[in-house]
């Protein structure tokens, strides 16, 4: 099955909000073995959406709208789908009374342009919301091409996505033809990575693909087939077998798994605990480990310890080791572990001490440097890395840098 993706809202052409929603689906759509042919992005303006809806209707068997579903006079999308499908705008008394009831549980007064979220083209079905106030909205043409209609919230969008569109997209004929797998790797470039796995078109033949899918947490190798063909699980099982043998601890797990969550298991399964200093990740490596349902097992907290006196009075770094050698430095970076590890009793410290920039580099540390600094009962190091000139970047990269030191120090 091919799907397009139309994604509605001035906010997101003007980058007020990040168009997390594309990606989403994009990712969901294809570990469903949809294709995703085109995504486009448009404004609250009734002729853009008009013609891009009407282009992407006629190219493919699914198409997805996320966006203009609220109650305001910028929501334009149920009235242009209406428009388009020659299918009068109607009002269901069962999501009106829906509405109501979101509204009286907020111990909110209904507002006067609520009742716009209970209308719905002729034809359509409703999609309930398990979170929001505004429903989806499903239509299935007598030639079995699909529009889905979805509010822009992300939260909503993909509540109704998995309980109401999933399903109902598993039973259409087209989907689940391509079979996925996917590797993830840590601690290793894009570039690195191909260089290391070489020349793979003999184990990939003409019934596997590959790529590359890099991130600021490491590089995810999608591997995709064909479901009709019988072999197509052995013939995935054997191109990842050929890829571990290369990568070797590269590969932290398939799936969704995230470094930090590998990182928690390889402490759990060490009955070890770890704190994180950080200076240049601003918390950001707590805040990773915490996303991990039950991190309290391992993760006890961080210190962010940003100006230095900060690094003196509370992690205990030795003014004399900022003096010589700077804040950005292996020695620093060392103390800091051992800092974070000793004032809050762990078994494992990280710390993270860099320049993100854009301001701050010098020829000897250009923006982009940072040293990870690692210390337990036996080993204390600090590892210096070389980013990229971008700030929110960097940080992301930094924090990367700091679990995937842990968790190869572990698992040596």
């Amino acid at each position: 099955m091919k799907a397009q993706l139309l994604t509605i809202g001035d906010e997101l052409l003007i980058g007020q909000t990040t168009n997390t929603n594309a990606a989403w689906l994009g990712g969901r759509l294809s570990r469903l073995g949809v294709r995703m042919t085109r995504t486009v992005t448009v404004g609250d303006a009734r002729e853009a959406i008009f013609r891009e809806l009407d282009r992407a209707y006629e190219e493919a068997r699914f198409v997805i709208c996320t966006g203009g579903l609220g109650p305001t006079h910028d929501d334009l999308t149920r009235t242009v789908i209406a428009d388009y499908f020659g299918a009068p705008l109607q009002t269901d008394p069962d999501v009106l009374e829906r509405v109501r009831q979101y509204y009286d549980r907020r111990n909110r007064d209904v507002p006067p342009s609520a009742p716009a979220l209970a209308q719905r083209p002729e034809g359509f079905e409703t999609l309930d919301n398990p979170v929001g106030a505004a429903v989806g909205l499903w239509h299935e043409a007598p030639d079995g091409r699909l529009i889905v209609l979805l509010p822009g919230i992300p939260e909503e969008m993909t509540a109704i996505f998995e309980a109401s569109v999933q399903p109902r997209l598993e039973e259409q004929s087209g989907v689940g033809e391509v079979r996925h797998r996917t590797l993830v790797t840590a601690g290793i470039g894009e570039t690195a990575l191909q260089e290391k796995l070489g020349d793979l078109s003999d184990v990939l033949g003409d019934d596997v693909s590959l790529a590359y899918l890099p991130s600021t947490s490491g590089v995810r190798l999608r591997l995709s087939a064909d479901a009709r063909q019988t072999m197509a699980g052995a013939r995935l099982d054997t191109v990842e077998a050929a890829i571990r043998e290369r990568a070797g601890d590269d590969i932290i797990g398939t799936g969704d798994v995230t470094l930090e969550a590998v990182l928690g298991d390889a402490l759990r399964a060490r009955d070890a605990t770890i704190a994180s200093a950080e200076s240049a990740t601003g918390g950001l490596i707590g805040h990773r480990l915490t996303g991990v349902s039950g991190s309290s097992d391992y993760y006890l907290g961080s210190v962010v310890a940003y100006a230095n006196s900060a690094k003196k009075t509370v992690l205990g770094v030795d003014e004399a080791a900022i003096r010589e050698h700077g804040a950005v430095s292996e020695a620093v970076a060392v103390q800091m572990a051992e800092g974070v590890r000793e004032a809050l009793g762990t078994t494992v410290g990280v710390s993270t001490t860099g320049i993100a920039g854009p301001t701050g580099g010098t020829p000897d540390k250009p923006v982009g440097t940072v040293w990870v600094g690692y210390a337990d009962a036996s080993e204390r190091h600090a590892r210096r890395h070389q980013f990229v000139e971008d700030r929110t970047l960097n940080k992301e990269l930094f924090a990367s840098a700091a679990l995937e030191e842990a968790r190869r120090t572990l698992s040596a």
